[in-house]
């Protein structure tokens, strides 16, 4: 036993002193995210600092991982620390500043980053090392010690908490939440990291080192990938022939079918590929040789289902990363059918390499073709519309609802990415200010909303998203849209087609926006009381039952939930009735009103 002991902590001394780097960044990581709970309680602002901490720390385990190897396999560890640091650095200060305007695209910046960094351990330390082998070895046991270390961190997150709360009860020690809360993110940052690197005990020299193959691996690869990708085929060449047969464009969400399965096979090839030249393995050589020829029609059918997409729509960052690995699984397609002499260490490079490219090569990366596409195709909706009169948009000129939705969209999606210089030209003075202010405040949502409010001769079409108001519908529209305070000791302002959440004396509530046209469920949610407005919608429409607009004094409706009362007010309300007689709602107002006073 005591060997033992003398083990353990020799070992844990062998991990700290040989990876500082790495376990001090993932104690950034899991302090950052304790920081980050204590501060959230109370909102306030200087929990996005923590959350950025959170991000690039996370990032740094795997950028500092990646720092280990190439200093074990070509020296100058601290050069390649000062550069790691020096790149967390940077990519914090590359994050906003604001929550307000942690958008979208940041998502599509940090995901890929995230991936690539991962990509990036697996073939660093091989590019001047060429034992096909020795990397298939490396790889092959950072992919189970992952594994291992998910459960050993599972079971002793969770044991530990379990430990907390049974010397909680027992002893009556009272703890608070929050021992719990730092206990979890204390062991899934620092606790893990700590397990990975003991499972890969002196880094490469025991990662590339030769062994048996693992049986396990056969075993899944052969009786559970395999026949995966055999459903997969088979369904992607049935739509095949479905698209042949009626001569249709296929679907969109196709792309993402035939690149599961093509990763999912590539996956499988690597899996197997040190029993590609064993002679005993029949199926691992037929499915080398015949997987990459499956993809070859499909790849077709990608390619067509991605610029359908494209030429309608023009690209957006998904768009794009979609593109791009629909031309890297192209290369490497082309590349294990007409290269001799192959490599797997091809398969995480080139994807490395695409996807550097996607994120940082100037003028052609994501986000600058993203930005460029949809301002051309939102002058050329304008121009389509001839909504452009002077330069300006003219909000007065009929339009079809559809074109509208567009042009927000197309809106807010250059807002988020601050191209304030390109949209405020097509704005008159007043736009231009709200347009600004909303930039600043970072309400990007606002922003779409008043520019298809600023519309005022639009035209429905019952297939649209957005119901006609006209006479087939009851159309409520309130006279006075201003909130009398009175008697109201709290105001919230709730917008559109969105889930909208508030605190006042220690209680919360929330309003579920429905999308579009509803007919079952519009709730109010106070203190996790929930509580449907959809009776009052139809009590309030039962009072006009005559069809087309009419404009009411006030449109509103009251709650009265526990020691409070709630006024719910609207600019306008629309009944929609469709051909089946049921009864739809839709509220098309710029935003909602919630009064609360006390009883």
């Amino acid at each position: 036993m005591r060997n033992k002991f003398i083990d353990i902590f020799g070992n844990a001394g062998f991990i700290i002193k040989h990876n500082p780097l790495m376990l001090v960044i993932a104690l950034i990581a899991a302090v950052s995210m304790i920081c980050l709970v204590e501060v959230a309680l109370p909102r306030q602002e200087q929990s996005f600092v923590f959350m950025k901490l959170a991000l690039v720390a996370s990032l740094g385990i795997s950028v500092s991982f990646t720092v280990r190897m190439l200093s074990q396999r070509f020296g100058r560890e601290i050069v390649f620390q000062f550069i790691a640091i020096v790149f967390l650095i940077a990519f914090y200060f590359l994050l906003p500043d604001r929550e307000k305007d942690f958008t979208e695209m940041y998502a599509y910046l940090l995901i890929p980053t995230f991936i690539l960094s991962h990509l990036l351990v697996s073939f660093v330390a091989f590019l001047k090392f060429n034992s096909e082998l020795n990397f298939w070895q490396f790889n092959k046991k950072l992919f189970i010690n992952s594994f291992l270390t998910a459960v050993f961190t599972g079971v002793l997150t969770g044991g530990v908490l379990l430990a907390i709360l049974a010397v909680d009860r027992l002893f009556d020690f009272n703890l608070g939440n929050e021992w719990y809360t730092y206990t979890l993110y204390f062991l899934l940052f620092f606790g893990s990291v700590f397990i990975f690197l003991l499972f890969n005990e002196n880094g490469l020299p025991y990662l590339e080192r030769h062994g048996d193959y693992p049986v396990i691996l056969k075993f899944f690869t052969q009786y559970i990938l395999i026949p995966l990708l055999l459903i997969y085929a088979v369904i992607l060449y049935f739509y095949s022939a479905k698209i042949l047969i009626n001569w249709e464009l296929p679907r969109g969400w196709v792309s993402y079918l035939i690149l599961a399965y093509s990763v999912v096979g590539i996956l499988a090839l690597l899996l197997v590929h040190p029993l590609k030249d064993d002679t005993t393995k029949s199926w691992v050589r037929m499915f080398s040789k015949i997987f990459y020829y499956t993809l070859l029609p499909l790849i077709i059918l990608l390619f067509v289902a991605i610029f359908t997409r494209i030429l309608e729509y023009g690209y957006t960052e998904p768009r794009y990363f979609v593109l791009m690995l629909a031309l890297w699984l192209t290369t490497v397609v082309l590349y294990f059918i007409l290269n001799i002499t192959q490599t797997i260490k091809f398969i995480p490079l080139s994807l490395f390499l695409f996807g550097l490219f996607s994120l940082a090569f100037p003028y052609f990366n994501a986000f600058s073709v993203a930005k460029r596409s949809q301002k051309s195709e939102l002058v050329k909706i304008l121009n389509e519309n001839n909504l452009l009169k002077n330069g300006k948009i003219n909000f007065s000129k009929k339009i079809q609802s559809e074109k509208v939705h567009d042009i927000a969209d197309k809106f807010k999606f250059l807002a988020e990415r601050k191209e304030i210089d390109f949209l405020l030209p097509f704005l008159h003075s007043k736009g231009q200010v709200e347009l600004t202010k909303n930039i600043q405040d970072g309400n990007y949502y606002e922003i779409k909303n008043l520019t298809k409010n600023q519309f005022k001769n639009i035209s429905y079409d019952l297939s649209d998203k957005e119901i006609n108001p006209a006479s087939q519908n009851i159309t409520l529209v309130a006279k006075d849209f201003n909130a009398n305070l009175s008697g109201y000791q709290y105001l919230f302002k709730a917008y559109n087609y969105k889930d909208n959440f508030f605190e006042f004396e220690g209680n919360t509530i929330e309003l579920k926006m429905p999308v579009s046209v509803f007919k079952s469920d519009f709730n109010l949610i106070f203190n996790k009381q929930k509580v449907n407005l959809v009776p009052d919608l139809q009590k309030l429409f039962k009072k006009y039952p005559n069809n087309g607009e009419i404009k009411v004094d006030n449109l509103f409706i009251t709650k009265k939930i526990g020691n409070y009362e709630f006024k719910i007010m609207f600019d306008t309300l629309i009944l929609v009735k469709s051909a089946n007689k049921e009864s739809q709602f839709l509220i098309n107002s710029e935003s909602i009103l919630i009064l609360i006073r006390k009883l």
